[in-house]
């Protein structure tokens, strides 16, 4: 405890760590101001009604730190930007030129890289505007809106993801921690006191044994995603002695960390993407004549009302997208020939392909752990409405995960800026 009050004093007293943190609660503020800026003639009831019952409205509200409950001028958030982020990564697999500039083009490379990304923000933004400004309309939440009207909201929308994207650069850069995940985190914790007032609110003594569980429940997740997200597998390396004119190197061992969730929390993202189509389809269809087309539509929504084999399918999507971003963020073909490379190899393992098939197979086996981690993530809150039957009880797995990532990023951060004034 003694140790805790000596870093709480050193934070305080540190001028320059004090002005990074001084300088992303003013940003947290003026993001929090732009969240309540309501776009005006909305149906709050209808709204509220909405997001509950929508995971992928309800993963929008996420990434818009709120700012979709309010429906304010921010309402998409920064998911366009991190929506834009994946796609330019899924692009290094085709495009051989983006890989090289991501990979091996240094600072410069991944700053031309981001600029994309920005660029590609714009036209995402426009689009996930126009298709949200539409459901939320055919739903009742919004008027209907004339051609002017429409062009104008989607040019304010856009707008206001460019400038949240904006903060969470300047935060990254003069702040503590990520400004992207912090600003979402920023986000989530403001609804906990909303949540927790309906709980109260809600409130049946005959069901205290479902709360403590849910206590319970809540409690084991948190100490899961903390163990899990800082689980590591190292591979232990050896670094031979080298030689070079009149310098010799002598040999080091050493070892390379190995994530068991390198995916984080965009497999959930993908997997909530792919289950939107059923719920767009079905509301398109539902205004249709056919008598068979309205089953369909029936089934659809039926499906993405969250039933048992809408979480199944939200399990396995989870699963397979979190092996599948993984082969694409990490190589270990590149891996093994930047060891060889560098005059290092595993001990009792050839450099080369023997290397690579080795760290091949780890990196295999421990997604399997992170995959399956993140697919109970992921479908938890639909196991504790089941068990409990409260609809209320429903612990959000992937803010749980953003919360207790940011935490410990944060916590990460304000370590190594000490350590660095005490050097």
């Amino acid at each position: 405890m003694t140790k805790f009050w000596q870093k709480i004093h050193k934070i305080f007293t540190d001028k320059q760590l004090r002005k990074r943190i001084l300088f992303t609660v003013l940003m947290l503020a003026a993001f929090r101001i732009l969240a309540a800026i309501p776009v005006p003639g909305i149906d709050t009831s209808r709204l509220a009604s909405l997001l509950a019952n929508n995971q992928f409205l309800g993963i929008i509200n996420i990434f818009s730190g709120g700012g979709l409950s309010n429906l304010s001028i921010i309402m998409l958030g920064v998911g366009p930007y991190i929506t834009a982020s994946i796609i330019m990564q899924l692009l290094t697999l085709m495009i051989p030129r983006l890989k090289e500039m991501y990979q091996e083009e240094g600072e410069i490379g991944r700053k031309r890289f981001t600029q994309y990304s920005r660029l590609l923000t714009v036209p995402l933004a426009a689009i996930q505007g126009f298709s949200l400004l539409v459901i939320l309309a055919r739903q009742g939440v919004l008027p209907a809106l004339g051609l002017f009207d429409l062009i104008t909201s989607i040019v304010v929308i856009i707008a206001g993801s460019m400038l949240l994207m904006w903060i969470g650069e300047l935060i990254t850069e003069f702040g503590i921690g990520n400004g992207v995940s912090v600003i979402i985190f920023a986000g989530i914790v403001a609804t906990v006191p909303t949540q927790m007032s309906q709980i109260l609110f809600s409130f049946d003594p005959s069901q205290v044994p479902f709360y403590i569980l849910f206590i319970l429940a809540g409690i084991l997740m948190i100490i899961g995603v903390i163990y899990v997200t800082e689980a590591e597998r190292p591979i232990p390396v050896t670094y031979a002695k080298q030689s070079r004119g009149n310098a010799t190197t002598q040999g080091a061992s050493t070892y390379i960390p190995l994530r068991v969730n390198q995916a984080g929390v965009i497999p959930i993202i993908f997997a909530l993407s792919i289950l939107l189509f059923p719920q767009l389809i079905g509301n398109y269809l539902a205004t249709s004549t056919s008598l068979f087309l309205l089953k369909v539509s029936d089934f659809m929504l039926l499906f993405a009302q969250g039933t048992l084999w809408y979480g199944i399918a939200y399990f396995v999507l989870v699963f397979l997208f979190t092996y599948f971003y993984t082969a694409v963020t990490f190589d270990p073909h590149a891996m093994a020939t930047n060891l060889q490379k560098g005059g290092a190899f595993v001990p009792g393992i050839r450099p080369g392909t023997a290397t690579e098939e080795y760290v091949g197979n780890i990196v295999t086996r421990i997604t399997f752990l992170g995959a399956l981690f993140l697919g109970l993530v992921a479908v938890f809150p639909f196991i504790i409405q089941k068990v409990t039957g409260i609809t209320q009880l429903a612990i959000g797995g992937t803010a749980l995960l953003i919360v207790v990532s940011v935490v410990l990023d944060i916590i990460k951060k304000i370590d190594a800026q000490l350590s660095m004034r005490e050097y």
